[in-house]
């Protein structure tokens, strides 16, 4: 018997005398708490998630529409010297209009490995929310994010959000739009980690460098 039968065993004798309830689980516990900490226009939920991106160190840019966040991806990428970048199977296309041949696009494939991925520069994303009380974003395995690890081993991501269809003001609002059963990736910052000594390292669990472009108007 495995350790697993063991514990689910002892599970079920602990609830061999519980009535059966058949109430949803959504509808199980009251949820009547604060959904967001004040009243904000949408302007300023942008900024504040402008803000909160910057205190973890992310480099936010702004721009208004796709031939312009084009310019500035191909910006971006040359800034960094990157001459290969992971593209999404559904990015949009026009997104990477501008970035010159020099700069090999990698696909995102299954059968990719730590040690290839790790060997790409840049990947560029887009999201699926983005929450201003926390600075965070919430990548779901969408087409145009691709498998969690593209965005956890190159040292460069460059992450699009749509504004303001993709910005929400706390937690719990970016909860009611996200599917549980995805495989959900929250991002606050590059990612970084401390020693007992607090000094910071960062590009050990994922990029070095985050950069985050909100496109649109708020």
């Amino acid at each position: 018997m495995s350790g697993r039968d063991v514990i689910l065993g002892r599970v079920r004798r602990a609830l061999a005398d519980v009535t059966p309830d058949g109430t949803p689980y959504e509808a199980a516990l009251p949820r009547d708490y604060l959904g967001e900490h004040g009243e904000r226009s949408l302007a300023r939920t942008v900024e504040l998630l402008a803000e909160n991106l910057a205190d973890y160190r992310a480099l936010v840019h702004r721009c208004a529409g796709v031939p312009e966040l084009s310019a500035l991806i191909a910006g971006l990428l040359a800034g960094r010297g990157a001459r290969s970048v992971l593209v999404p199977p559904g990015l949009d296309g026009a997104w990477l209009a501008d970035t010159g041949a020099e700069v090999t696009r990698v696909a995102d494939e299954a059968a990719s490995t730590a040690a290839e991925l790790d060997r790409v520069d840049s990947v560029v994303t887009g999201c699926a929310v983005a929450v201003a009380e926390t600075g965070t974003l919430v990548l779901d395995g969408s087409p145009d994010q691709g498998r969690r690890r593209i965005t956890l081993i190159p040292d460069h991501h460059i992450c699009v959000v749509r504004v303001p269809e993709q910005v929400v003001g706390s937690v719990p609002q970016a909860v009611a739009r996200l599917d549980p059963r995805r495989p959900l990736t929250w991002i606050s910052g590059p990612s970084a980690t401390s020693d007992i000594e607090l000094n910071r390292v960062e590009g050990v669990h994922g990029p070095r460098t985050l950069e985050v472009v909100l496109l649109g108007d708020a």
